[in-house]
């Protein structure tokens, strides 16, 4: 069964048996949708594709399968519905599954510690600040544009890649072109990508050694064989599709939040010692890592239904982060939440390596968004569209404040 021809309401029966990951009303609708999921059907199957394929709803299920890469594969395929690469580069390390797996998330997880990260936060919040000197004295801004694109961007770019900046605005474009999924531009960005990166490894090798990650890639031994410029390209890519959308789409979802919810950053402009519980409670209810999919190696079982070798499952991380069943109270934004297991950053082996700089990004964002915007509103008539459904990051949030003054006066 295709998806061809008009749209498709959003019914219990397409819930339960015509679930459309890539359909436009599910990204307008995420979040009642999966709950009406939960609710009927947490694990469903889809007749959606050629093959169809699972969709799982709830934080029990997923946080199973996730953990479980015996059963639940990565390297037979990622998304849903497979395409085989055009290419046989692999985004690493979450293209392949343990043992190896492994040796390629070691050598990139120990630039990415939470003491590696913490030398990068005076520089990061001079960043946060010099972009918000680029709009606060217009007392309007396009957000997505003009703040949470570039930071992470350049932050990455500066102090855990040392590329240069001027390719920034070009590489953002190719990594958003790469998370649209079923798209051409999606094997367009891809490629783009695989081409710079090529350029900087090569740069970056005549250059001499700066200690970074870009350099423990290259040195990097694997299986006791040295990395293969495939597997080199590989892994940057990840690091670059983790680093730029994903932290700004949860930017951008904040920044909608704040202007409906104007009560939260008044919350933490009295108390900023809460900064880091609302930064979980933002990742929980907006995470724009919303699902991924797994294969089945063997035939198996979900919550009592049967599962066939080599039928694929996609798991909602969005879904699973609103399920009364973990979280009391689950839609509203809680920042004293006791217990806050969420899976914005996935779970298991494959769990984001860079969810340290992410939190470091998010809490300074949020730090100076709230001492420095006030006011804040979205633009009249404003209509916010999220351009993919894995990341679901909006293309644009046009919103308006009180003017201020830059932090250089």
């Amino acid at each position: 069964m295709g998806t061809n021809g008009p749209a498709r309401p959003i019914t219990d029966e397409w819930v339960s048996q015509h679930f459309d990951h890539l359909s436009p009303e599910l990204a307008r609708d995420l979040h009642p949708t999966l709950a009406r999921a939960r609710s009927l059907c947490p694990v469903a199957r889809s007749d959606v594709y050629e093959d169809g394929f699972w969709v799982l709803t709830r934080y029990e299920d997923i946080l199973r399968v996730a953990q479980d890469w015996q059963a639940f594969s990565s390297e037979l395929g990622i998304t849903v519905p497979y395409q085989p690469p055009s290419t046989p580069m692999k985004i690493l390390p979450v293209a392949v599954d343990p043992p190896l797996q492994r040796e390629f998330k070691r050598l990139v997880n120990a630039h990415f510690t939470p003491a590696k990260v913490a030398p990068w936060e005076p520089r990061t919040r001079a960043l946060v600040n010099r972009l918000i000197d680029g709009f606060i004295e217009r007392g309007e801004c396009d957000f997505m544009t003009e703040f949470a694109r570039p930071l992470p961007g350049r932050a990455f770019f500066e102090m855990a890649l040392h590329a240069p900046e001027d390719d920034l605005a070009q590489v953002n474009d190719w990594a958003t072109m790469a998370s649209l999924p079923q798209s051409e531009k999606q094997q367009e960005g891809l490629m783009k990508l695989a081409g710079w990166i090529y350029q900087l490894i090569e740069k970056r090798k005549a250059e001499g050694p700066r200690g970074d990650v870009v350099d423990a890639v290259l040195a990097a031994e694997i299986e006791g064989r040295p990395i293969t410029m495939q597997e080199a390209i590989g892994t940057i890519h990840l690091l670059i599709l983790g680093g730029l959308e994903t932290t700004a789409g949860v930017l951008g979802a904040a920044m909608m939040r704040f202007c409906s919810q104007p009560e939260i950053l008044e919350r933490i402009r009295e108390r900023p010692e809460l900064i880091p519980e609302a930064v979980e409670e933002l990742l929980r209810l907006d995470g724009s890592f919303i699902c991924i999919g797994r294969t089945a190696r063997h035939d198996t079982e979900i919550d009592g239904r049967p599962v066939k070798e080599g039928e694929r499952v996609i798991m909602y991380w969005a879904s699973a982060n609103r399920d009364a069943a973990e979280f009391d109270d689950p839609d509203t934004f809680d920042p004293a939440r006791e217990r806050n297991r969420h899976m914005a950053f996935g779970a298991g082996p494959h769990r984001c390596v860079g969810s340290n700089l992410a939190r470091m990004n998010l809490r300074i964002a949020i730090d100076e968004i709230a001492k420095r915007l006030r006011d804040l509103k979205l633009q009249p008539g404003a209509d916010i569209d999220f351009h993919s459904t894995f990341n679901r990051a909006p293309l644009s949030v046009p919103i308006t404040f009180t003017p201020g003054k830059p932090a250089s006066d």
